[in-house]
């Protein structure tokens, strides 16, 4: 596995400002299973309240959301994308984001990280976080 290092990140007062600004979070891999992050923290965005969109391959509801099984399915807009992905997938979720032309912010969870994809969404206009957990960050920040 190769690990890479963020080069392209947003700041923790552009972090605040993401969390005052965002109302609707798609979570691409929100498992439905309580024991994983991905579900852990989708709950928590929810309970804080932040519209939740799971886009998992599987399911039909999760966290009393309806499922959709990829970006482009979604058919309203979506301010950010919480990904719970392998740092490999990235670069087509960034491409998808571009193609809605709605996404303001794709943050890669904890782990995950892909400058290349990073770098990719930022030129198209939109704000990156890398290798950072949106629950904690926002528990720490708001």
């Amino acid at each position: 596995m190769e690990c890479e290092f963020p080069t392209v990140n947003t700041d923790l007062s552009e972090i605040k400002e993401i969390f005052q600004e965002v109302k609707t979070i798609a979570v691409v891999g929100l498992s439905p299973d309580p024991e994983k992050a991905s579900y852990r923290v989708a709950k928590y965005l929810q309970q804080e309240g932040y519209k939740i969109v799971p886009v998992y391959p599987k399911e039909d509801e999760i966290l009393g959301e309806k499922v959709y099984r990829t970006l482009a399915e979604i058919p309203f807009p979506v301010d950010m994308v919480d990904v719970f992905r392998k740092s490999s997938a990235v670069g087509p979720i960034v491409e998808a984001c571009k193609s809605r032309g709605d996404v303001k912010v794709v943050w890669l969870q904890v782990g995950i990280v892909n400058n290349e994809a990073a770098e990719s969404a930022v030129k198209s206009g939109m704000k990156v976080v890398q290798n950072r957990c949106a629950m904690v960050d926002h528990r720490n920040i708001l």
